[in-house]
């Protein structure tokens, strides 16, 4: 059985210090259109469309409700109502579901890269558009507020998507997302990495980079969004071991899908589930071992004129003025 265990941080993005995993390189974006691409997007739709096919689909969306409901937790405290709201990367409709218990929003409209995907959303009453996220098929000013529930770690050029998103917004209008950490399954990696290393004298990249918190609101202020927040929380999940892991992974649809990934060998893979339990595991083989996900929670609002302004630098006064007998 399953243990979520939850702690919850609360951190400005400046103030955030991120752990660093064993030889691992933080992502670094580029809005170049010349970069390489990072992720093979074709082979990451395929395993999302494997996923949501399975029959037993429903039982590997429990990261995926969980984010969403603090997602929501998080617009309940934006005290206004929201007209039109975009749910990017909608999958099977998770936050149209839960969206249905709540009055701040009145209409959705559901956004997927992959047809085949929205088969299998039963939320069908509301619209639902296939497309690209580096081109939204939407006119300037369109939504009120644009929600992504773990969606946006996959892109290759995530400053054009949050560009994108921002050109879409009506003005004064609200992005709310949640995206994978860096620190986000740092136990499968490392064992990943050491297991590797000892039995084939190297390693591939066996985990996804993820972003860091000071880069994630780096490229929402170059975006041009305003008032921009972070914070974060950590989920904590036991399994009974390393393949239980990645079993999970794979029925979420979160699987590996770099470019030029290589095969595990079956040694290799037996080696780091030894690792994996002798490193992050219980005293007791029966306690199982845990799996970390990062999740970054992002804010950020389009410019508008009725938006409260920033200071002047200095306009605020230092010390205190003391009269004398006063």
């Amino acid at each position: 059985m399953m243990i979520v265990k939850y702690t919850a941080k609360f951190s400005p993005f400046c103030m955030c210090q991120w752990k660093k995993s064993l030889n691992f390189k933080p992502l670094r974006w580029s809005s170049s259109k010349s970069t390489m691409n990072i992720f093979d997007k074709k082979t990451k739709i395929l395993q999302r469309e494997r996923a949501a096919s399975q029959e037993d689909s429903n039982v590997y969306d429990y990261l995926k409700v969980e984010v969403a409901k603090m997602l929501l937790d998080r617009v309940a405290d934006v005290k206004r109502t929201f007209p039109s709201a975009l749910d990017l990367g909608c999958g099977k409709g998770i936050i149209s579901e839960l969206l249905c218990e709540t009055d701040a929003i009145h209409h959705v409209t559901q956004f997927e890269n992959s047809e085949k995907i929205l088969q299998y959303n039963p939320h069908t009453d509301s619209t639902t558009v296939v497309g690209d996220e580096e081109a939204l098929p939407f006119q300037d000013n369109s939504f009120d507020l644009v929600l992504s529930n773990l969606n946006l770690h996959w892109e290759n050029r995530l400053p054009q998507v949050l560009k994108e998103i921002k050109r879409v917004l009506k003005p004064d209008g609200c992005l709310l997302g949640a995206v994978y950490g860096m620190d986000t399954l740092f136990e499968l990696r490392c064992a990943l990495q050491l297991a590797e290393t000892e039995r084939e004298g190297g390693m591939g990249v066996r985990v996804s980079p993820m972003i860091q918190g000071h880069q994630l609101s780096s490229l929402l202020f170059n975006a041009g969004y305003s008032m921009v927040t972070l914070d974060y929380d950590e989920l904590v999940v036991r399994y009974p071991s390393m393949f239980e892991v990645m079993r999970d992974l794979q029925g979420m649809g979160e699987n590996n899908a770099t470019q030029h990934r290589r095969i595990l060998h079956r040694d290799t893979l037996l080696a780091a589930s030894s690792i994996y339990q002798a490193m992050y595991g219980g005293e007791n083989y029966e306690d199982g071992v845990p799996a970390s996900f990062q999740i970054l929670f992002m804010i950020g609002w389009k410019p508008d004129k009725s938006q409260p302004k920033p200071l002047k630098p200095g306009a605020v006064p230092k010390g205190f003025n003391v009269k004398d007998g006063n």
